[in-house]
C-alpha cells in the first residue's frame, strides 16, 4: 500500500484527510467519504493506488480539453472511489461501488500513453 499525502495525524492515533473539502476524521481501520484512504494505524494509505478500473483511449472531444488538440485520442484511466454522490453520475459503479480493478502503475500508464500517442 501507498502511504497519501495531504493527511494529518491526530490523537489516539487518528487523521485527518486533507485531499478534499470534506477534511474527513477517519478513526483506526476505517475510511474516509471516497472510501480510498484508510488509518492505518495512525496513518493514511491509499487503497485504489495503482489500480485501474477502467482503461480506455478516447476522442479528446469526449473532455474538457477539447480545444487544446481536436481530432486526438487521449488516454483515460478511472479507479473506485469518489467524495461526491451525484444522483446523476454515469460511473456510480465505479465511484460508489467497488468494481474490478487491474494494476497499472504510473509507469505502466505513462508507457501506455506514449505507445498509442495521447495527448
Amino acid at each position: 500500500m501507498y502511504e497519501a499525502l495531504f493527511s494529518e495525524p491526530l490523537k489516539d492515533t487518528k487523521v485527518r484527510c486533507r485531499i478534499c473539502p470534506h477534511n474527513c476524521l477517519i478513526t483506526p481501520d476505517k475510511t474516509g467519504i471516497c472510501r480510498q484512504r484508510k488509518n492505518i494505524e495512525g496513518k493514511l494509505y491509499l487503497l485504489n493506488y495503482a489500480r485501474a478500473t477502467s482503461i480506455h483511449l478516447d476522442p479528446i472531444e469526449k473532455k474538457p480539453l477539447y480545444h487544446f488538440f481536436p481530432g486526438k485520442n487521449i488516454l483515460s484511466l478511472g479507479t473506485n472511489g469518489c467524495n461526491l454522490a451525484c444522483l446523476f453520475c454515469q460511473n456510480w459503479t465505479i465511484s460508489q461501488e467497488d468494481g474490478e480493478t487491474e494494476e497499472l502503475t504510473p509507469e505502466q500508464a505513462v508507457a501506455l500513453a506514449k505507445q498509442h500517442k495521447s495527448f
